[in-house]
């Protein structure tokens, strides 16, 4: 009996750890939505911002009402991310090795910069560049007076779509470190990935604007050699 309690009772603390880990993160997650509820009147002039001289519409009951629940889910997930992944790391680190841990937390905390990054990026960048043109074509014919709910879901694809693309270095150093896919592989399909990019960069970037597309291609570009670059420094060290 001793024999099995002490057989199982490791499994039962992990369990037990982990259910703490998830009901600690998800009472975050609450606080933080909530919180992000509150402020939702500043975070939604936020995110106007970047279309200037834009009258927005509530087409249906209660439109801006949903809107509002929605913002501060999303807000909320990007904001308690990065404790939930931290909540993640104190689970699996034990069970890690010295040298599994030693890439785990560079490459999580990297992912976790690199999103970040992508997210300014398109806020600052993308968004803005993408919504002029929008908004100047046909502007002497149509008036440009759009729904809120629509454009909070215009610019959360292109902010997670961008953030995510962003992650390209990241995927790259996984696959690299477990040996399915050379360093010296990547380098060779370069060409492939300009012209996917491009093609990626196309529909992050719904415009005609041959500059923004350019950019977003190149942006693609550089986190794939950087990815490269990192993952060679890796496997020559």
């Amino acid at each position: 009996m001793n024999n099995n309690q002490d057989k199982y009772m490791p499994i039962l603390e992990h369990l037990s750890e982990l259910r703490s880990r998830l009901l600690l993160t998800l009472a975050v997650f609450i606080i933080t939505s909530i919180l992000c509820l509150i402020y939702t009147r500043e975070i939604t002039f936020f995110l106007q911002k970047p279309a200037l001289g834009i009258k927005f519409l509530q087409l249906a009951p209660g439109e801006y009402l949903f809107v509002s629940i929605k913002i501060a889910i999303y807000s909320s997930l990007m904001i308690s991310c990065p404790f939930s992944i931290y909540q993640i790391l104190k689970f699996i680190l034990p069970g890690l090795t010295k040298k599994e841990s030693s890439y785990v937390i560079p490459i999580i905390l990297s992912s976790i910069m690199l999103f970040l990054l992508g997210t300014f990026f398109s806020y600052q960048f993308l968004i803005p560049v993408t919504l002029k043109f929008l908004i100047n074509y046909g502007s002497n014919i149509i008036e440009p007076i759009w729904s809120f709910d629509e454009y909070f879901n215009f610019v959360i694809v292109i902010i997670l779509s961008t953030g995510l693309c962003f992650q390209i270095p990241i995927i790259q150093i996984l696959l690299g470190i477990t040996d399915i896919i050379r360093w010296e592989k990547m380098l060779q399909k370069w060409k492939y990935v300009a012209f996917i990019s491009t093609i990626i960069g196309a529909i992050i970037t719904p415009s005609t604007d041959p500059i923004t597309q350019i950019c977003m291609t190149i942006t693609i570009l550089l986190l794939y050699l950087s990815g490269i670059i990192i993952l060679k420094t890796i496997k020559t060290s």
